[in-house]
């Protein structure tokens, strides 16, 4: 797991430019109702990507207002480092050090590792699960706690989820 997760941190890193570029990039190929497509030519990257619809932040059980950068949730394609539906999730800040995102889909519940700001499944078959479980499932909410103490819990519509994953991995595979 150890070596899964070097590897993760490392393409983690190497693919945030690309994810950080989504909003002024001109790179966008498709639009799937609440979820965009993304190609990246050199190297070959496609990703599908969503912002959260709802977020709410709390501290000590109350409701707060904090300033977070980009929150993003992403199934990743790099064919060059035989990456294939890699599930990613950035919250905006640096995550509790140790700590956990859980993922609830629908009912279904998954854990997240947590390394700086980025969190994912610990292993590609994990991937594998979320994905399909996100294929079936209407709502993602990603909970999780920041370096601060602060609460996070955000809400992704999954509607489009399926078919802008199925066209990033598409492109990435001709």
């Amino acid at each position: 797991m150890r070596a899964y997760l070097f590897h993760m941190v490392s393409v983690m890193l190497l693919t945030s430019s690309a994810v950080w570029a989504q909003s002024s990039s001109d790179n966008r190929v498709g639009l799937k109702t609440d979820w965009s497509v993304f190609v990246e030519p050199d190297p070959k990257e496609c990703w599908a990507v969503a912002a959260p619809k709802k977020t709410v932040n709390t501290k000590d059980k109350r409701v707060v207002s904090v300033k977070r950068s980009d929150i993003l949730l992403m199934v990743t394609y790099r064919p060059t480092e035989k990456v294939n539906g890699q599930v990613g999730f950035t919250g905006g800040y640096p995550f509790a050090e140790g700590s956990a995102v859980d993922l609830n889909i629908d009912g279904t519940k998954f854990q997240l590792t947590a390394v700086g700001e980025w969190a994912w499944p610990e292993s590609s078959g994990a991937d594998v699960k979320v994905v399909a479980a996100m294929k079936r499932g209407k709502s993602a909410v990603l909970s999780a706690r920041s370096s601060r103490g602060t609460i996070t819990k955000d809400t992704f519509s999954l509607l489009g989820f399926t078919a802008a994953v199925d066209d990033a991995a598409k492109r990435c595979t001709n």
